[in-house]
Parts: structure tokens; sequence; C-alpha cells
């Protein structure tokens, strides 16, 4: 099938690089010229593990171009998939849909034979009827339909979760348009769930999953601070919860909250809608005030460690908002670590892949580390704030002899307790 994809984010690049591995032929567009020459030439603009050789692959073979055309991208396609960004409004904190509403716009003049449009960005609901009505007035004779079609990739994990799903999901108001997406997914048949629903459900299930995971990761905090002034321990406490399937294990890692593009935007838009619509969703409400709380608790032990050390060096292991990402939006580990520079901390700080990411919006703020045990030398503390797993392969002994202090708040219960005991360690986990 012939694709468009509007888009080259952590959502339309993945989706462009995997719907070219099956097969399709793919054309991403993006108004950022800079990007799309980057990509034209071979070369990624965002950190996503795997992604890079299936990139360079179907390239390679034509299978996957990039152009600022509108027309090249969208004319002749058997589906546009819209994949922009709705950041959350600096003022109502609802999804932004300019981007979206542009895009539907402008792709309208270009439908010519029959189109299914697909919304892949995470929008409110009723967004398309909202893109339905825009394309009919801009091009009336134009032969479309419109589907949601949300995305579930873990930043991280985006190439396996395109490859190996949970489920697709389908908001679709007629079976022309459901025809035309299962053969676009053609592949998975069979091997995985896909759910048909009414448009208006998938644009809700895609904001109600993320809502939920979201009062799940605040729930198991808030149980981690109880865990903490009554002696149990929150990993044992989470693996006991974990074994109930109705519970389930996943996301009950305690930690410094959540982040990423996902979850911050996703809870507060579900908010604004809530209210909208009048509905009282205090669940909801009371995760995204804990979370906002949550990452000054955080900076706030950290500091309380090195309170009484005259000019303390703090190092921080970790800026991206997860593993497996360079992108540092709404990182826990970023408002952590501007709470420590609004306090004045002298900061040095190491990240695997964020780097970059993490010095457009810090500049020179901080310090940046070359590896992982640069950020130690004559440090007070160290701060533990992302999960990568090249941090739990810490050398501890080493750590101990280049730090002028021995702590450690590890945000991430990432570190051997045990271990960081034994080479005479202050050590504060989580929950623990």
């Amino acid at each position: 099938m012939k694709v468009g994809i509007i888009g080259t984010g952590y959502v339309g690049l993945p989706t462009g690089v995997g719907l070219a591995e099956l097969g399709n032929e793919v054309t991403c567009i993006d108004y950022d010229s800079k990007k799309i020459e980057t990509l034209q030439s071979g070369k990624l603009t965002i950190y996503e593990d795997g992604l890079e050789e299936l990139f360079c692959k179907n390239v390679e073979t034509k299978r996957l171009k990039f152009t600022t055309s509108m027309k090249e991208g969208v004319m002749g396609a058997d589906v546009v998939i819209i994949a922009v960004g709705t950041p959350p409004h600096p003022v109502t904190k609802e999804a932004d849909m300019k981007y979206i509403y542009s895009a539907a716009t402008e792709l309208a003049e270009y439908l010519t034979d029959y189109t299914v449009v697909a919304t892949k960005s995470t929008v409110p609901v009723g967004t398309g009827d909202d893109i339905e009505t825009l394309i009919s007035k801009k091009n009336p004779f134009a032969n479309f339909d419109v589907v949601s079609l949300p995305e579930f990739l873990r930043e991280g994990y985006a190439i396996h979760d395109f490859f190996e799903p949970d489920r697709i999901v389908v908001g679709a108001n007629n079976e022309r348009a459901k025809n035309v997406i299962k053969e676009l997914y053609k592949p998975f048949v069979g091997k995985t769930k896909m759910l048909f629903v009414k448009r208006r459900s998938s644009e809700t299930i895609k904001y109600a999953s993320n809502a939920f995971l979201a009062i799940k990761i605040h729930y198991i905090n808030e149980m981690a601070n109880f865990c903490e002034k009554t002696g149990a321990d929150i990993m044992e406490v989470a693996q006991g919860m974990g074994l109930d399937s109705r519970i389930g294990p996943k996301f009950l890692n305690p930690g410094p909250g959540y982040g990423g593009s996902c979850f911050p935007k996703d809870t507060m838009a579900m908010a604004f809608m809530a209210h909208k619509n009048d509905v009282d969703m205090t669940l909801i409400k009371a995760a995204i005030e804990g979370n906002r709380q949550r990452k000054k608790q955080m900076a706030e032990r950290i500091l309380e460690t090195v309170k009484d050390i005259e000019n303390p060096k703090i190092a921080v292991l970790g800026l991206a908002f997860k593993n497996g990402t360079d992108d540092c939006r709404e990182s826990p580990s970023m408002d952590i670590v501007s709470e420590l520079i609004n306090q004045g901390a002298d900061i040095i700080a190491y990240d695997p892949k964020a780097m970059r990411t993490a010095c457009i919006r810090l500049g020179n703020k901080i310090q940046y580390a070359d590896n992982m045990y640069q950020p130690l030398k004559d440090a007070d503390v160290l701060a533990v704030l992302t999960e990568w797993d090249d941090f739990r392969k810490l050398d501890l002994h080493q750590a101990g002899q280049l730090m002028r202090h021995k702590n450690i708040v590890d945000c991430r219960n990432l570190l051997d307790k045990e271990e960081a005991k034994a080479n005479g360690f202050n050590y504060q986990g989580i929950g623990r």
C-alpha cells in the first residue's frame, strides 16, 4: 500500500519505518526542512533502540522516503496517517490541536482517489468529526473516511511494540474504512488482537489507558512512602501485589514520578475534557498533583543528604525520562535537576543517550560528563534518576574511592542496597 505519514517524531518515524519494513511504500512529511534533510541523508533525528538498522535498510530500498511537500506525500496514498504533536495548551493544559487541524486542512487539497485519513496522534474525543468537517470544507469533492488509529508505542521500545503489539485499536464508522486498515495491518491478522470500535470510543481508549497507568504509578509511589514509615519494603510489597492477576506486575516500580511525552499531557488533557463535560475525575486530578509534588520531594531528599556539607557537589546519573530513549520531555530527572539548580546546587550529570537533548534545555547550568564515573569525582552525593541498565553495573567500590562523601539517593532502586552498604555508603532507596 501507499502510505503518507505527517510528522516524523517519536510516533511518526518509528511507524513509518515499521510500515516500510512490512513492504509498504511510505512517505514521511514534515515542515521542518532541517529534519527532513537529515533524514534524507540517511541519518536519524531521534534515538530509539533498534530503529537505525531498519531505517537505513528501508531508505536504501527506497520504500521509505522523506519530504516537506504535503502534495508529494499525500497524493495517491491509500492511507494518510496524522502523527503530529498535540502538546498541552500553556494555560488550560488541554490538547493543543493547531498542528492536527493545520495538517487536516492542508492534506485535503491533495486527496484524489478514495483515501483513509487516520489520526495516530493522541487527540480529544470528537477530533475525527472535526477533521471530517475541515477536509470536506476545503475539498467538497474529496472521497475519504477518517479513522482513529491510536498509537501504543512505548518510547525506548517503539520498534518492538510496532512488530509485537499488545493490541491494535481501530475507530472506524464504516466497513470500507475498516477493510483498508485490515489490509494495512494484514501481517498482524491472527497474531494480534485487533479491536474495531466506534471512532469516539477509540479516541477515548488512549486517554483512558494512559490515565490509568499514571494513577497506578502514583499509587505505588504513595505506597512506597507508607513503606518507608512502617519498615516494609516496597519491592517485596509490589512483588506480592503483582502476583495478583487482576493487578499485574507492570507499572509497580516506585520512583521519581511519571514523565515523557504522553502521561503528563494526556492526564491533564483527560482532566480538562472531564471538566468540560461536567465529570469529576478525582483520581486523575490526585495523580496529577501527586506527580508534581513527587519530583519536589525527590529533590528535597537529595538536598537533605548534603545539608551539612559546604558547597556540595551532586553527581546525577540519568536525564532522559526513561531508559532506551533520548527524550527529555517532562522528564522527572530534568525536573529534579531544575529544582536542584534553583536551590543553587553544583551538578555534574551523565546520560548514555540524552546529553544533547538535555543540554538544549539546561545549557551551561550544569556540567556534563563523558561517562558514568566522571561525575563521581569528589561528589558528595550520587543521585540515580533514570533506570538505564548501564547504571546497574556501576562498580560501587570504584565509586566510593572517587566520591568525597559516600551518599547515594537511588530514586530508581537500581543499585544493590546491601552492596552499597558493604562499601560504606549511606544508601537511600525508594520505599525501602
